[in-house]
């Protein structure tokens, strides 16, 4: 019988090293992880689904460990050491049935399943965020601290298919920093946006020969940290460390609305890929879903730890699923009753059956009696 994590819409991981399902309907959250044995050197820095079906969810922790969950089995079913390089993980991947993986030392590593041949890319210092291309997922992008955006073709990775240029000086004829927090591929073309340590929100385009942001914003003064695309990637989500988060519209380079009600630094943000809605998590130990089309906040959970990555369920029909969860519940009650009721032995009360044995006992003596007295 299938798990009920397979229900759970938003998958959390914590500093903790506590893989987190939420079920947002029923307002539950399940801790996964084995607590006896929990540590530190655990915390999950980065997750990717290790399938299109949602099935299994691949966290990478701290200590260089990348776990394998399975929702259908609610368990953890696999354990890889995936440490090389120096520093926790900056992104994961599967590609071609083979685990990408990308530290902060600047080294991404292929490994191929039964092989030890695994291909090694230095994508350069200080990498803070690796996303992959999810129309040509042979494309890696990276970018940190002083190390501007790159994109990798797995398939040629000697050098980068596209190595971005730094904007021109600034009015003082000073050089502009370079500190690329997080990016994401702009479906449907071969563009590219990405977020900046200086609030900015650059949009590249590979298939030009401009290799300086074909677009640019800005969105308050703070660090920005994390970066998701709409459903209908004419917007951005952005968010910063001190708590705020921005939609802007890449048409035109603009702020369109904020959300309100965080209280600590933004460290992850996705956007559902068909509905309107939005799921963002960081310091303050709250999850949270806002409605994009009208800012409404439509769920919040307090989770305990301070939140890293999430990743949030493609699944559309939610309404139905009420239904379906409704009636999973009840046939494992029903087979869990009977299984119950098949193990039970048959309860004799004695002192019936003693009562029982007395009355037979009179009833035959009072018989004998009367026979005696017709004989007679």
């Amino acid at each position: 019988m299938a798990s009920p994590a397979r229900w759970n819409h938003v998958w959390i991981g914590a500093e903790t090293g506590i893989l987190k399902g939420v079920n947002l309907h029923k307002k539950q959250t399940t801790n996964y992880a084995e607590l006896t044995t929990l540590s530190r050197d655990q915390e999950v820095c980065a997750m990717c689904w290790g399938d299109d079906q949602e099935s299994e969810v691949l966290v990478g922790c701290l200590n260089g460990t990348v776990k394998t969950f399975s929702t259908e089995k609610g368990k953890f079913t696999e354990f890889r050491d995936c440490s090389g390089g120096e520093g926790p993980f900056q992104g994961l991947a599967m590609y071609d049935s083979s685990l990408v993986t990308c530290v902060e030392s600047g080294l991404l590593k292929v490994w191929k399943e039964g092989s030890p041949d695994n291909v090694e890319i230095n994508v350069g210092r200080d990498v803070c965020k690796m996303r992959q291309n999810p129309a040509k997922r042979e494309y890696m992008a990276t970018g940190g601290k002083e190390n501007d955006l790159k994109i990798w073709d797995l398939q040629r990775p000697e050098i980068p298919i596209f190595k971005a240029k730094n904007v021109r000086n600034d009015w003082l004829d000073l050089r502009v920093p370079v500190w690329v927090r997080d990016m994401q591929f702009i479906p449907d073309s071969d563009r590219i946006v990405t977020c900046t340590g200086y609030h900015q929100v650059r949009v590249y385009d590979p298939s030009s020969p401009q290799r300086r942001p074909v677009l640019e914003a800005t969105f308050e003064e703070y660090p920005l940290t994390a970066v998701s695309l709409t459903s209908d990637a004419n917007y951005v989500v952005v968010g910063n460390t001190h708590g705020q988060i921005a939609v802007i519209d890449l048409r035109k380079g603009k702020l369109v609305k904020c959300f309100k009600g965080f209280a600590g630094s933004i460290r992850s943000i996705q956007c559902h890929s068909s509905l309107p809605l939005v799921a963002s998590c960081g310091l303050d130990r709250f999850l949270r879903i806002h409605n994009i089309d009208d800012k409404s906040l439509q769920h919040k959970v307090y989770l305990k730890s301070r939140l890293n990555c999430l990743l949030f369920t493609s699944r559309e029909n939610w309404e139905k699923e009420d239904i379906v969860i409704s009636a999973d519940c009840a046939e494992e009650i029903k087979e869990e009753d009977d299984e119950i009721w098949d193990t039970m032995k048959t309860v004799v009360d004695k002192n019936k059956t003693k009562r029982k044995t007395e009355h037979q006992k009179t009833e035959t003596t009072i018989k004998k009696k009367l026979k005696k007295i017709k004989q007679n």
